[in-house]
């Protein structure tokens, strides 16, 4: 992973853990993780955060459309789990 990515990867999982009106990344990332188990994105939740987020978003976005084969954040499982038990407690 480019540092660019990683970088707002990390930006992201760290709004993610707030309560804050950006709270959408966390549908963001879990989607990511899994989307079957844990919902989907709505597309029209970037309407809802600021333009930097949603830049770092489509910074992640871009950079797993790039990618030949499925990539998933496993580097950051445990902050992953964190979301997940914040906004899916009934998934843990």
């Amino acid at each position: 992973m480019e540092d660019r990515v990683r970088f707002a990867l990390e930006k992201l999982l760290n709004i993610a853990h707030d309560d804050t009106g950006q709270a959408r990344v966390a549908n963001f990332l879990l989607a990511w993780w899994s989307a079957e188990a844990l919902g989907g994105f709505d597309i029209a939740d970037l309407f809802a955060v600021d333009r930097d987020v949603s830049e770092d978003m489509a910074t992640v976005f871009t950079w797993l459309a790039r990618e030949e084969d499925a990539v998933y954040p496993t580097d950051y499982r445990g902050e992953i789990e964190a979301i997940i038990a914040r906004w899916r407690p009934e998934k843990v």
